[in-house]
């Protein structure tokens, strides 16, 4: 099932979410619905918050080919690279703006996997960036919290603009 999304500013994408204590058949579902509706997006990922449900649950597919999403809960970062990345982030909370963020290149992510057991798996460039751009929404912050006070400011203002049209 597609879900829809929390538009900006709502007070729940502003919101650590809660760990995941296990994986049951309605994480499951979870995931699956929200594989849907990253695929319905366009989209690289989808964390729960994007979607008013407040667990630690995230889904990337950068695939080519689509249909080889990660599920993860509980997904958090062992070890980033120096070395950075620079690519242009978005998300269906805030439509039609965008902005260029650098994160690291490279990630080493723990994460409960679909069978409830522990995973550690590196991710690299734009797997990366989206597994990190995901974690970011599950501890309450949005691509744009990593831009400058005056970016961000003339980001929001932008999208203002553009959803009174």
């Amino acid at each position: 099932m597609i879900r829809p999304f929390l538009p900006w500013p709502d007070p729940r994408l502003k919101t650590p979410a809660a760990p995941v204590a296990a994986i049951t058949d309605e994480i499951r579902a979870l995931w699956d619905d929200m594989v849907e509706t990253m695929d319905a997006m366009p989209g690289y990922g989808l964390a729960a918050p994007q979607i008013g449900v407040l667990l630690r649950v995230a889904v990337v597919d950068c695939s080519e080919t689509r249909g080889k999403a990660i599920r993860m809960a509980n997904p958090e970062i062992l070890h980033a690279s120096a070395r950075l990345r620079a690519h242009d982030e978005a998300g269906p909370n805030l439509p039609g703006v965008s902005a260029v963020i650098e994160r690291p290149r490279a990630v080493t992510v723990r994460f409960l996997n679909e069978q409830g057991e522990t995973e550690e798996r590196d991710f690299v460039d734009l797997w990366a960036t989206s597994v990190q751009h995901q974690i970011d929404h599950l501890n309450g912050r949005m691509y744009f919290d990593n831009l400058s006070k005056l970016k961000r400011d003339r980001l929001l203002k932008r999208a203002e603009k553009l959803r009174r049209r």
